[in-house]
């Protein structure tokens, strides 16, 4: 097992020590509060000491060199593209590999997916998602296995395991965006439906406040009010807030469950966080707490996921290595 660029957390890298591993001029990192701003350079130069650890080449920002001959410089939590795509480097495990060539072989209606990052960033949440879901993707009977270990509510049986997947973007019919669901575990019920738990993974993010597009706005209303699980105030709570973009992703799955096919019985909309992500930790209690009807969304800490010992040892393994802070 890889120890030797394990971090303790809460320790403060020096600005020499992330230079020297090309992780110091991400000026995002820097952006909003000192914790995160600690935690997200603690994240990079982990990724960065597991690439040499592993005898991964450096990548760069862009991540594709431009062929003008413009300005490059190295980060070290990169890969290279063509070396990350060749190899598969950044996927733990076959299956995880096999998962994102699956994904990336289709394209939904209207997806807006990224082909660079997931391979060639060691901090995608894109690639994060498959390498803690590739396993249960390549085997239905495991990943039902799965999803009731870490939520013993939940009925039916897993039927399919889908990734950056939306029923349907721009369709009206749902909440008319671009939204889509990072992981969906769609399950079949004795009585025809479906159920879907719809994951949104984070890893290095931070969540900055956003606005709805004022033409989109009645419809996201709609559908929240027909939820009737809202409570008073959360309009003014997530308009305009740092909580904007996880309601919009709950939106989508509540108006999966109000789809007039009447294909979907029931569904609950999970994030998924480090945990020393204070940004997310914060935001999920934050929009529990307006929920009346808090059945439909639920929040875990990757560390959780993993501590619950439903993956592979070897997996779990591979994951803790690549993305917890020790």
């Amino acid at each position: 097992m890889i120890r030797a660029y394990d971090l303790v957390m809460g320790a403060t890298l020096t600005k020499q020590e992330l230079e020297a591993a090309d992780c110091w001029w991400e000026a995002a990192d820097r952006a909003g509060r000192s914790a995160m701003t600690q935690f997200r350079q603690r994240l990079r130069y982990h990724q960065a000491k597991w690439r040499e650890a592993n005898g991964h080449p450096i990548g760069s920002h862009p991540i594709v060199p431009r062929t003008n001959g413009g300005p490059v410089r190295l980060v070290g939590s990169r890969l290279p593209l063509d070396y990350a795509r060749d190899t598969g480097a950044t996927f733990l495990t076959s299956a995880a590999l096999a998962a994102a060539k699956a994904r990336t072989s289709i394209t939904e209606p209207h997806q807006s997916f990224d082909h660079q990052r997931p391979w060639a960033d060691l901090l995608s949440s894109t690639a994060m998602s498959f390498n803690m879901f590739g396993d249960l993707a390549v085997d239905v009977g495991f990943a039902d296995l799965a999803v009731h270990a870490w939520w013993p509510d939940v009925s039916g049986s897993v039927s399919h395991v889908r990734f950056a997947h939306s029923p349907g973007r721009f369709d009206p019919a749902y909440i008319g965006n671009l939204s889509a669901l990072d992981v969906a575990f769609v399950l079949d019920h004795d009585d025809g439906t479906n159920g879907i738990i719809g994951l949104s993974t984070k890893y290095h993010e931070r969540i900055q406040r956003e606005l709805p597009k004022p033409e989109r706005l009645a419809r996201y209303l709609e559908v929240a009010e027909k939820s009737g699980i809202f409570g008073p105030g959360a309009l003014e709570a997530v308009n305009g807030t740092k909580l904007l973009e996880m309601w919009l992703s709950h939106l989508l799955l509540l108006s999966m469950l109000q789809h007039p096919s009447g294909t979907w019985g029931w569904g609950r909309y999970v994030v998924v966080y480090p945990a020393g992500n204070l940004d997310f930790a914060e935001a999920c209690a934050s929009y529990h707490d307006l929920l009346l009807d808090q059945s439909t969304f639920s929040y875990v800490t990757v560390e959780e996921l993993l501590g619950a010992g439903v993956l592979p040892a070897r997996t779990t393994r591979l994951l803790r290595e690549r993305y917890i802070l020790s």
